[in-house]
């Protein structure tokens, strides 16, 4: 009786392990055939997924890149980090009875340019909303936020009423011709404005896709500021929109600076953020109504300060991948065909791939500031590989080619690896990363010692000296090298060797999205 219970008990467990190991088997093969169909037969790519392990490497850089926001910032400093940097610009916009006193001096320089100061605001947006996950995963999460905020502060107080935008504090031509700590400017800083006498639509529109997508970033941790913020971006694009025409027109004295080649990116770009911040449709409808006349569609273009056009396809293309069920989306759809034209034209092996690209594989487009479209293109490459990955697609198809969505980021790798110092060089173009980097950055501040008092002229000693910069300019992001991988490392050669904000915004995108595993968030709501 014994041994027959015994017998009995044996053969249920065999039975119950029989069972369950058809149930695996069975999960195993559903799981693979779905796989297949997808397209994910080729060893697939990252689990999109909290952060994962960092890479010390990139989160180096990130930390470097957001201090070189430190280094810009205008106006009463609080909790000031940089100790060879001090208050400045305290009176900006008080002849016009504005507090103009925060925001970002532009490059080397000490001028308030609000075109590109209102993209670098809208791409740090981005880069904090897409990667901000990653962002806290190395403490840089709060400090993307500060220097954020310290941006769309200013530009609150440069939009005084519905149709009017401050849109640069100080003149070139005073500001140029001095070398001088921004501690120590003495010089007048006229007001520069565009209102309904007087448009610029391409400010407009992106200081109102600046305020939208910052007001995503502080929708949850300010609710009253984010509702302020997207206020002002709604009364900003409708001036844009309303009131065309082009600053570099209407105000001809920007054209040697920031000259806008055209308004309609900006528009489109502003209604995508808009459409983001507030799911209205009626943004919506207007990036579908308006890219025939806009959006230049099949034709791939660089991302920069001045054309949107590719970020607007790549930030529209998210939505395809995330809301397939999406009400008006139709008119979506030659959008994202046009971003993985750009993004064909930026993988190395495409039929399609670019010839704007140096020996040592850096996208190269422009002389001057070269490694805008390297750092713009790596980053639009991470954000859609990153897109395609948390969608589970993992294969883009470039005129009939086959592509791993993991192989633009490892496009992207391969600029931000050439920006810090594997390149035929040897040098990196972050400055204060790696064992060589610039030592002659074109940049005032930098260039003279924190305790010298200068006028407009003397501080040239300085310039023309032939020692290193005494205060390094941790982060900043120079120019970068010509076409055939030459890089001359003076302060007479802004060219290649002068930082901008503008550049640093997508350098700290591009990190963040390397810095430790590849996913992203599927709303930025």
């Amino acid at each position: 009786m014994e041994e027959k219970s015994k017998s009995r008990g044996w053969c249920g467990w065999f039975i119950a392990i029989i069972v369950l190991a058809s149930v695996i088997l069975a999960v195993v093969y559903t799981v693979k055939l779905r796989t297949k169909k997808s397209g994910d037969d080729d060893g697939g790519g990252p689990v999109p997924g909290p952060p994962g392990a960092i890479d010390k490497k990139y989160a180096d850089a990130l930390k470097l890149a957001l201090q070189f926001f430190d280094i810009q910032k205008s106006g009463k400093l609080e909790n000031n980090k940089i100790p060879w940097r001090g208050d400045s610009g305290l009176k900006d916009g008080s002849e016009d009875n504005l507090d103009l006193s925060k925001g970002l001096y532009d490059a080397g320089d000490h001028i308030k340019f609000g075109f590109p100061m209102a993209f670098t605001a809208t791409v740090l947006s981005w880069s904090i909303l897409e990667y901000g996950d990653q962002m806290n995963a190395v403490n840089q999460l709060d400090p993307a936020k500060d220097s954020l905020r310290w941006i769309t502060d200013y530009l609150i107080k440069a939009h005084p009423s519905d149709n009017v935008l401050y849109i640069q504090v100080g003149d070139p031509k005073v500001d140029h011709p001095c070398w001088e700590r921004p501690e120590d400017m003495k010089e007048k800083r006229p007001l520069t404005k565009i209102d309904v006498d007087t448009p610029g639509t391409e400010v407009a529109a992106e200081t109102a896709a600046a305020m939208a997508s910052a007001s995503l970033v502080f929708k949850d941790s300010d609710p009253t500021y984010s509702a302020t913020l997207l206020k002002h971006a709604k009364q900003l694009f409708d001036f844009a929109d309303t009131k065309r025409g082009s600053y570099s027109v209407n105000i001809p004295e920007v054209q040697k600076f920031y000259n806008s080649t055209g308004y309609g990116d900006e528009l489109l770009w502003a209604a995508s953020w808009l459409y983001h911040a507030t799911e209205d449709k009626t943004y919506l409808d207007y990036v579908s109504n308006h890219g025939k006349e806009f959006a230049s569609f099949g034709n791939p273009t660089w991302f920069s300060w001045d054309n949107k056009l590719a970020g607007t396809q790549v930030l529209l293309s998210r939505l395809l991948f995330f809301k397939k069920d999406l009400s008006g989306s139709k008119g979506l759809g030659n959008y994202r065909n046009t971003a993985k034209a750009v993004m064909c034209g930026l993988l190395p092996k495409s039929p399609t791939s670019t010839a704007s690209r140096t020996n040592g594989g850096l996208i190269w487009v422009s002389e001057w500031n070269s490694m805008q479209q390297s750092v713009s293109s790596a980053f639009l490459a991470s954000l859609f590989s990153d897109y395609m990955l948390t969608s589970r697609i993992h294969k883009i198809s470039c005129d009939g080619k086959i592509f791993k969505a993991t192989e633009l980021r490892d496009f992207a790798k391969s600029q931000a690896d050439y920006m810090l110092g594997k390149n035929p060089l040897g040098t990196s173009f972050v400055v204060g990363y790696g064992d060589k980097y610039p030592q002659f950055v074109h940049h005032r501040g930098a260039s003279i010692p924190a305790d010298a008092t200068t006028g407009c002229l003397d501080g040239f000693k300085w310039f023309n000296s032939t020692k290193p910069n005494p205060n390094i300019a941790y982060g900043a992001l120079v120019g970068g090298p010509f076409f055939n991988e030459t890089f001359t490392d003076s302060r007479e050669n802004p060219m290649q060797n002068e930082p901008t904000t503008y550049n640093n915004a997508l350098l700290v995108g591009l990190l963040s999205s390397l810095v430790t595993t590849s996913s992203t968030l599927q709303s930025l709501k």
